[in-house]
C-alpha cells in the first residue's frame, strides 16, 4: 500500500522534498500552502503593464559551487547564465560592490594596484582586535572605520533594525573586498536566473501524477487527525508557530515593497543598495536587467523597506539572536518528542539558506528518509543539529 505523506508549504523545501519521494517510493504526498501560489518568497510572476518577469518578494540569484545542484535546477527549468551586479549609494556618489579596487580608488581618490591595495586595508584594519565579537567588531577589523561607516553600518542598521554591534560576527562571514576589478556580485561560478522564472521551475517540480497542492490552505495543528491520515509530515512553515508560539516568538526581519513603473530606464543596473541610514529604504531593484536577453519599452523598480516581522506573517530573514537561539532549543526539544513529523527548510529550521542549500538539504534529507523506511530505522526530525 503507498505510504500517505503530508508536506506543509509549496516552496523550495517542500516542493524538492516531495518530488524526490515521490521518484523514489511508492508514496501519495499532499500539500498544503497558506498562500495563494506555489515558490515561497522565491515566486516570480509576468508584470502586465511591462511584461517584466518580477520576482515579487524581491531578487533571487541562483548561484552554486555544485555542478550537481546546477544540473537539477535545469532538469525542471532552464537557467541562463547571468553576472549580478550591485552598486552602492553613499553620500550622494554611487560606488561598485563589492568593494574591489574601483571602490578603493573612487572613495580614497587613488590609484591602487592589488598590491598597494591590500597594503592600505592592512592600515586601515584595527588589529587590536583579536576577536570579533559582533557584526560591528568583524567589520572594523576587516575594513577600518571608514569603509565600514561608509557601507555596512547604516545599511546592516536598516537592514536588521538594530545597531549592528548587536548582531552576531556570522553574518558577515567572508572578507567583503577584491584586490581587482572584478564585480560580480557573487564569488561562485554557476551563476544563472531561470529563462521561466522560479515559479515555473516549482510548477514542474510539483508536476506529477502523485502530488496534489492546495492553496489557500493553513496549517491545522491537529495531531490525531493527522496522524491517522498520513505516514509522516514534513513541516516547512516557522517552527514556533507549529507549537502556536506557546513559548513566544523567533524574531525575523520583514521586507515591504513599494513598486514604480517607469518610461525606458530608470538606474541603469539592476541593484542598487542605499548605505546611509538617512535614506529609508535599503535598496532599489530594476527588474528587467534580471533578463538582460529580452529588451522592454518600460521598467519596473522596487523600493525596499526592513522592518520587524509581526505576527508571523512574510517572514523573509531570521535575526537569530541569543534570545532567539534559547527559544529554538527550547523548540527543537518539544519537537523531538513528537513522532513521524520532521522540520526543514529555512522557516522550520530557523537558518538563512540560499537557495542551493535548500535545494541540497532537502534532496539529502529525501535519500536519508528513504533509506530509514528500508533499514526500520528512526527517521531524523531536523536536517540539522542546531
Amino acid at each position: 500500500m503507498p505510504f500517505r505523506f503530508l508536506i506543509v508549504g509549496a516552496g523550495f523545501s517542500g516542493s524538492v522534498l516531495a518530488r524526490e519521494l515521490v521518484d523514489h517510493l511508492d508514496c501519495f504526498v499532499e500539500i498544503r500552502e497558506e498562500r495563494n501560489h506555489i515558490a515561497g518568497n522565491c515566486h516570480t510572476y509576468v508584470d502586465e503593464e511591462t511584461g517584466i518577469t518580477v520576482h515579487h518578494y524581491g531578487p533571487h540569484i541562483f548561484n552554486t559551487d555544485k555542478k550537481e545542484i546546477w544540473d537539477y535546477f535545469n532538469r525542471y527549468s532552464e537557467l541562463r547564465h547571468y553576472v549580478h551586479r550591485v552598486k552602492a549609494w553613499h553620500d550622494g556618489k554611487v560606488y561598485s560592490l563589492p568593494i574591489n579596487i574601483s571602490t578603493l580608488n573612487q572613495f580614497f581618490e587613488n590609484t591602487f594596484t592589488p598590491e598597494s591595495a591590500r597594503e592600505f586595508l592592512n592600515t586601515l584594519g584595527d588589529h587590536s582586535i583579536l576577536h570579533a565579537g559582533n557584526f560591528e567588531e568583524q567589520a572594523i577589523r576587516l575594513l577600518g572605520e571608514k569603509l565600514y561607516k561608509a557601507f555596512f553600518y547604516g545599511y546592516t542598521k536598516k537592514q536588521w533594525g538594530c545597531e549592528p554591534r548587536l548582531l552576531p560576527a556570522s553574518i558577515l562571514k567572508r572578507l567583503p573586498i577584491r584586490f581587482d576589478y572584478n564585480d560580480n556580485y557573487h564569488n561562485n561560478p554557476y551563476t544563472g536566473i531561470p529563462v521561466n522564472g522560479y515559479t515555473d521551475f516549482v510548477s514542474n517540480l510539483l508536476n506529477h501524477r502523485r502530488i496534489k497542492v492546495i492553496l489557500n490552505k493553513k496549517f491545522q495543528n491537529n495531531s490525531d487527525e493527522l496522524s491517522s491520515s498520513y505516514d509522516h509530515i514534513f513541516y516547512t512553515g516557522s517552527i514556533d508557530s507549529f507549537f502556536n508560539y506557546e513559548h513566544g516568538r523567533l524574531s525575523y526581519r520583514t521586507l515591504r515593497f513599494e513598486k514604480e513603473i517607469h518610461e525606458g530606464d530608470f538606474q541603469g543596473c539592476p541593484q542598487i543598495n542605499y548605505c546611509d541610514e538617512n535614506i529609508p529604504f535599503t535598496r532599489i531593484t530594476e527588474h528587467k536587467y534580471f533578463t538582460p536577453w529580452k529588451k522592454f519599452n518600460k521598467t519596473v523598480i522596487f523600493k525596499e523597506y526592513s522592518s520587524e516581522a509581526e505576527n508571523g506573517n512574510n517572514l523573509f530573514y531570521p535575526k537569530r539572536l541569543k534570545a532567539d537561539k534559547d527559544l529554538l532549543s527550547v523548540y527543537r526539544e518539544k519537537a523531538g518528542q513528537l513522532k513521524n513529523i520532521s522540520f526543514l527548510g529555512r522557516l522550520g529550521t530557523y537558518r538563512y539558506l540560499d537557495m542551493q542549500h535548500v535545494i541540497e538539504e532537502s534532496m539529502g534529507f529525501a535519500k536519508l528518509f528513504v533509506e530509514c523506511l528500508k533499514t526500520d530505522s528512526p527517521v531524523p526530525v531536523f536536517p540539522n543539529r542546531e
